[in-house]
């Protein structure tokens, strides 16, 4: 059983999650035998036409919590499906209970652990993937947070992709990995009181003035369709790095509307084809940064707020260079390529 732990040196959240130990090809080859043996995880790399995400390999699956499809459940001739995470980090049969040992925290591992499956394409990239498939994978995104909402313990979406194994990915096949979880971390905290500060100083949202002063400089922007911009951050972690946010305060994505659906589905679809003629095939991490999904103790300070001074956005980090003992160390990025000379390189073809 899963259980979310405080660290009081650091003021953070931690899950531990033990049943994550035995996701298929989690270890580099050179892991000792014995701690393969502690995890009961087998050499046996699993076949290529058995991966339990392609098409007609439904029963490999538990069953689907939602899918787009015009015919029975947890058959072929889907769009896209979502199914609970075999490994789930988080559970929503546990009762949000916290314990104290002395100073040390915890509570159950109460959340949902979901994983969205992209496409039926055990090949295709975001870039291969045509406009209408990507705006389904984004209603699939939205019509998961409009059901999560419901739990009211739920306070936190995480809704990420990892592509590669540099990027922690353990399955080929395209998916999305959706986490609602019932503490907020502390980073969001962090962002949602200085993002009020700001507001309260300026009437206006900091993701606001940053797209503001990226429009005027014009040096890091990538391609504006419709109602977004994407561009590379200013200060980028990674090389390559890409934002993408709305031109209006558009809080979460379920507030687009289908438009706007359509032109953050596109404009994602360019964003990838550029990136591959630049990088080739490369590993990425893709995340979105949404509002909180229901007030608690923690956030309720800020939730009035929020229609007035936050906008969603997405992140694209290509993971080129691995991170060094620095960057663990000061949880500082030395990014080795400038984001001006990124944008730049990334509008030298036309799509």
């Amino acid at each position: 059983m899963s259980e979310i732990r405080r660290d009081r040196l650091h003021n953070q959240y931690v899950i531990i999650a033990p049943e994550r130990l035995h996701r298929p090809d989690l270890y580099p080859k050179g892991i000792s035998s014995h701690f393969r043996e502690y995890t009961n995880k087998t050499d046996k790399p699993p076949l290529a036409s058995r991966c339990p995400f392609c098409e007609g390999n439904e029963s490999l699956t538990p069953p689907e919590i939602f899918a787009i499809r015009d015919n029975e459940a947890n058959a072929p001739h889907w769009k896209t499906r979502v199914v609970p995470n075999l490994y789930k980090a988080v559970q929503v049969e546990l009762e949000d209970k916290s314990r104290r040992n002395g100073m040390f925290e915890s509570i159950p591992g109460v959340g949902a652990h979901e994983v969205l499956i992209d496409s039926t394409c055990h090949d295709c990239g975001i870039e291969g993937l045509d406009a209408q498939s990507i705006e389904n994978w984004l209603r699939s995104i939205i019509i998961r947070i409009d059901d999560l909402k419901n739990d009211h313990r739920l306070v936190h979406f995480s809704i990420f992709k990892n592509v590669g194994a540099s990027a922690g990915a353990t399955q080929a096949h395209p998916h999305t990995q959706i986490l609602a979880l019932p503490i907020m971390p502390q980073s969001e905290l962090t962002f949602l009181e200085r993002n009020l500060q700001y507001y309260r100083r300026h009437g206006r949202g900091k993701v606001e003035d940053v797209l503001e002063n990226e429009l005027t400089c014009k040096e890091r922007i990538v391609e504006e369709l419709g109602s977004f911009v994407a561009f590379c951050p200013f200060a980028s972690a990674f090389p390559f790095e890409v934002m993408i946010a709305p031109k209006r305060n558009i809080k979460s994505l379920e507030e687009c509307s289908r438009d706007e659906l359509g032109e953050l589905a596109l404009l994602l679809r360019h964003l990838f084809q550029k990136l591959k003629q630049q990088l080739g095939e490369f590993d990425y991490n893709l995340f979105f940064r949404l509002p909180p999904l229901n007030s608690n103790f923690e956030n309720e300070p800020y939730m009035d707020y929020l229609h007035k001074n936050y906008r969603f956005t997405i992140r694209i980090t290509p993971r080129i260079y691995r991170l060094g003992g620095f960057e663990i160390a000061t949880g500082m990025a030395i990014n080795p390529v400038s984001p001006e000379e990124c944008a730049s390189l990334l509008n030298s073809k036309e799509i």
